[in-house]
C-alpha cells in the first residue's frame, strides 16, 4: 500500500502554495525561493528516510545548510533593504562547507547543520530587537504582526537545530530505530510552520524601491527642535497628499519623499511621539475611518477607504486607538446625538 511520509505531504502542500502565490503575485520572490527550497528538502528527506534512495543522503545536508541563509536573506530583502548586495555572496559559504564535509569530513556535517540553524535563527531574533521600525519595507497597516512572524521564523530555525540534539540523545538512549519517524515529523512540522508564516498576508509586497543611503546610528536622546520639525513635515505630507490612505505605504517610502534617511526619520518619530511610525500612520487611518463611519459608510467600506487591506489589521488598530470595536464605537457615537 502506497504511503506518503509527513515531509512529502508538507512538500506537496508547499508546492501548491508557492504556485498559487506566484500566480497571484502576493508573495515576494525571496520568500518564494525559501519555501521552494523547503519543499525540495521535504522531498529529499522523504526519499532518503522513507523510500531508501541512497544517493539522496549527501544531498540532504547540503540543502539543509541552504535554508537558514535563505531565511536570513528573505528577511533582509523583504523587510529591510529591498535588494541583494554583493556581501550576500558570503552566505553561500554554508552550503559550500556542507559540500566539503560530504566529500572530506562527514562527521562534521551534523555540527555544521546545527550551528547554521542556531546561528541564523539567533541572528534573526537579534536583528528584531528594535521592533517594528526595523522592518522598513513592510506595509504600515500590518502593525506589529510582521515582527512577531519574523520572530517565529527565527524560533523555528532554532527548533530545527534542536532536532539534531534530540536525535543524538535518542541514539545514546538506544532509540535509533525511531530516527526516521522523528526526522519526518520534526522537519514536516518545521517546513509547514516556516512556510505558513512566510505566506502570511502581513508580509505581502509593499515598496521595492532601492533604499536611501544608510544613516549612522542615532543616540536615544530626548526630542530636538529638528526632530519636531521633521515629524511635523511628515505629518503635513501625509495629511496634505493623503498618503496614509495608501495600503502599501512603508517607512522607506515616507523617508524617500522627505529626502531623509530611514533611520533618522524613525528615530525622530520615536523621540517626538513615543511610538513607531506604524502606530502614527495607523492612527491617522483610524481617525479617517471614524469620519467615514459617522458619515454612514459601512465598516468594510471605511476599512478599505482608510488604507487597510485586512479586517483583522483594521479591527486591531481600531481597538488600540479608540478602545472599542468599530461597531461598538459607532453605537456609542450615535447614542451621543448631535453635538
Amino acid at each position: 500500500m502506497l504511503t506518503l511520509p509527513v515531509p512529502l505531504v508538507a512538500s506537496l502542500i508547499l508546492i501548491f502554495l508557492v504556485a498559487r502565490a506566484a500566480l497571484r503575485q502576493t508573495v515576494r520572490w525571496p520568500l518564494l525561493v525559501l519555501i521552494a527550497a523547503e519543499a525540495v528538502q521535504g522531498m529529499v528527506i522523504s526519499g532518503r528516510q522513507h523510500y531508501g534512495i541512497g544517493w539522496l543522503a549527501p544531498v540532504q545536508p547540503v540543502l539543509a545548510m541552504a535554508i537558514p541563509p535563505l531565511a536570513w536573506l528573505a528577511f533582509q530583502i523583504v523587510a529591510r533593504r529591498g535588494h541583494l548586495v554583493s556581501g550576500d555572496l558570503w552566505h553561500l559559504a554554508g552550503p559550500a562547507f556542507a559540500v566539503f564535509c560530504v566529500v572530506q569530513a562527514p562527521p562534521m556535517l551534523d555540527h555544521a547543520v546545527l550551528a547554521s540553524f542556531f546561528g541564523y535563527g539567533t541572528a534573526l531574533l537579534l536583528a528584531l530587537r528594535g521592533g517594528r521600525d526595523m522592518l522598513e519595507r513592510t506595509r504600515l497597516d500590518s502593525g506589529e504582526a510582521p515582527v512577531r512572524i519574523w520572530r517565529w521564523i527565527g524560533v523555528a530555525l532554532i527548533l530545527s537545530g534542536c532536532s539534531d540534539v534530540i536525535l543524538v540523545a535518542m541514539e545514546m538512549a538506544g532509540l535509533g530505530g525511531w530516527r526516521g519517524h522523528v526526522v519526518s515529523l520534526m522537519w514536516g512540522g518545521t517546513l509547514l510552520a516556516i512556510a505558513g508564516l512566510a505566506l502570511s498576508d502581513v508580509l505581502a509586497p509593499g515598496d521595492d524601491t532601492p533604499p536611501d543611503e544608510a544613516a549612522p546610528e542615532i543616540a536615544s536622546a530626548g526630542p530636538s527642535e529638528s526632530d519636531a520639525a521633521l515629524v511635523a513635515q511628515m505629518e503635513a505630507l501625509l495629511a496634505e497628499r493623503q498618503l496614509f490612505l495608501d495600503p502599501s505605504l512603508t517607512l522607506s517610502q515616507i523617508a524617500c519623499r522627505l529626502r531623509v534617511p530611514v533611520k533618522a526619520l524613525s528615530a525622530a518619530i520615536n523621540r517626538v511621539k513615543g511610538e513607531n511610525v506604524s502606530r502614527v500612520v495607523n492612527g491617522m487611518r483610524i481617525a479617517h475611518a471614524c469620519g467615514l463611519l459617522l458619515g454612514g459608510a459601512s465598516v468594510t467600506q471605511a476599512m478599505l477607504d482608510s488604507g487597510f487591506n485586512t479586517k483583522s489589521n483594521f479591527n486591531r488598530e481600531f481597538l488600540r486607538v479608540t478602545g472599542l470595536a468599530p461597531s461598538d464605537w459607532l453605537r456609542r457615537e450615535s447614542a451621543k446625538g448631535p453635538a
